[in-house]
């Protein structure tokens, strides 16, 4: 259970717009610092079941923190922002930003949640908070939108960037153990009352205008995608030099001007934050005339990892139709429910467009064909064991802990073939060969390992 730290002495009311992922642990969070949080969504069989205490999003204690937060009556969810905004001092913008065609971060969301807040002001001029993650700029979207309508009352919006550095899986201990909080604004005085609600966690304050700090959070993440693609690249590389990334990840992470963060090979980053900000990055340097080739290579690399997991299975069994692949995982990453830009459903994809039969089994997904896009729906199992019945090969995709618990040798009898691909590099390659298994992982061809002090 994650300990929350003592609640603020003076507890403001704040309304959150937009209960996923990162507005639910927003407006539970901060009902645990003490504060008194409306959280507002459109949806309205969403909202009857957060009123219950139902969480459908999977954050380890997030359940817990929202019952307690309706039981103490600091947390309250409602579609009506008539009820909510003239009662708040601070509103969070926590809505959706997807990814259009062209690359840009689509603000539709946005836009209307600020129009809606600016039809329910009555009188009222509270700090308005965006959280979510849009193109530097749209702290002055939002504040032309409501210009409009405080023009009568001779006052300027107060607008405040306040961006999320939050992991899924992890959302609720981000928010309790923040490394720093970002708050942009034109007044200073608006960036340190929204700092100040945040004055029971730890963390360093960093106070800025609106730009720069909407600019951190896409330089952020856009960085953290550089890692990601440089180690599959070079992983590529250790394939074809039958070098061991492991060991190489090993050596240039003990420099502490590198570190091991993001240095995990696989099939490449996803998830609702790595690709959209990328691109919306790369798309805020294209109308700017600012060429990005860097966030370009990032891109490619990226798909090329996720191309490359297809090309190797292809590379061991021959043509892929008609073969079956068991897969393990199909969400983006372990520990969430989200399948949102998940590499392992591009690769489930890939497969069945070279026509084979795949059989998967996520433990947050199961029987549900809701969270898995039509143009890649493979069989759903409810066991591991029962996805690779049969199957030519095993292809683990997404890196949840369980996977690394499983009887092998009861895959091995299950299995008719013997190819395992582990394009998460979770199990122990020379284990998995000893079982008699054609083991392929990401950058891992050879078993040595580097000699330590104690060897010699």
């Amino acid at each position: 259970m994650v300990s929350t730290p003592r609640t603020c002495e003076e507890p403001a009311r704040i309304a959150v717009i937009g209960c996923g992922h990162v507005g639910l642990v927003m407006a539970a969070g901060l009902a645990a610092l003490g504060h008194h949080v409306t959280g507002i969504d459109i949806n309205g069989e969403l909202v009857d079941r957060l009123n219950s205490g139902r969480v459908d999003i999977h954050e380890p204690d997030l359940p817990d923190v929202v019952h307690q937060g309706l039981e103490g009556g600091l947390l309250a969810f409602t579609t009506r922002y008539d009820e909510a905004i003239p009662r708040v001092g601070y509103i969070f913008l926590a809505v959706d930003t997807p990814q259009t065609l062209g690359g840009a971060a689509d603000l539709r969301n946005i836009r209307a949640a600020t129009h809606s807040i600016a039809a329910n002001l009555n009188g009222t001029t509270p700090i308005i908070i965006n959280k979510s993650t849009s193109p530097i700029g749209t702290g002055e979207t939002i504040e032309e939108i409501l210009s409009a309508a405080i023009t009568e009352q001779h006052r300027l919006p107060r607008i405040v960037s306040n961006p999320e550095f939050l992991r899924q899986g992890s959302a609720l201990w981000d928010f309790f153990h923040p490394e720093r909080i970002v708050v942009g604004s034109r007044s200073s005085d608006d960036a340190r009352a929204v700092a100040e609600l945040y004055a029971a966690l730890p963390g360093e304050i960093i106070v800025t205008d609106l730009r720069t700090a909407e600019m951190i959070k896409y330089v952020a993440n856009a960085f953290l995608a550089t890692r990601v693609s440089f180690i599959n690249e070079i992983a590529r590389l250790c394939e074809h030099v039958g070098s061991n990334i492991d060991v190489v990840v090993e050596g240039i992470a003990l420099d502490p001007r590198i570190g091991g963060h993001f240095f995990r090979p696989g099939i490449g980053y996803g998830g609702s934050c790595l690709p959209k900000d990328v691109a919306a990055l790369r798309y805020i340097g294209e109308t700017m005339g600012v060429s990005t080739p860097i966030l370009s290579a990032v891109q490619e690399v990226n798909n090329v990892a996720k191309t490359s997991a297809v090309r190797r299975l292809r590379a061991r069994l021959g043509p892929l139709e008609g073969r079956t692949i068991g897969v393990w995982g199909l969400t983006f990453k372990g520990g969430t429910e989200d399948t949102r830009d998940s590499p392992a459903m591009d690769v489930v994809a890939l497969l069945r467009n070279e026509g084979a039969r795949v059989r998967a089994y996520d433990p947050a997904v199961a029987q549900d064909y809701g969270r898995v896009p039509v143009g890649c729906r493979p069989i759903l199992c409810n066991e591991p064991i029962d996805a690779v019945a049969g199957a030519d090969a095993l292809a683990i995709l997404t890196d949840w802990p369980e996977f690394r618990e499983i009887d092998l040798e009861l895959v091995r009898i299950a299995m008719a073939g013997r190819v395992l691909f582990d394009g998460r590099n979770m199990l122990n390659k020379a284990t998995v060969e000893r079982l008699g298994f054609a083991y392929l992982g990401v950058g891992r061809t050879s078993t040595a390992h580097r000699r330590r002090q104690s060897d010699s």
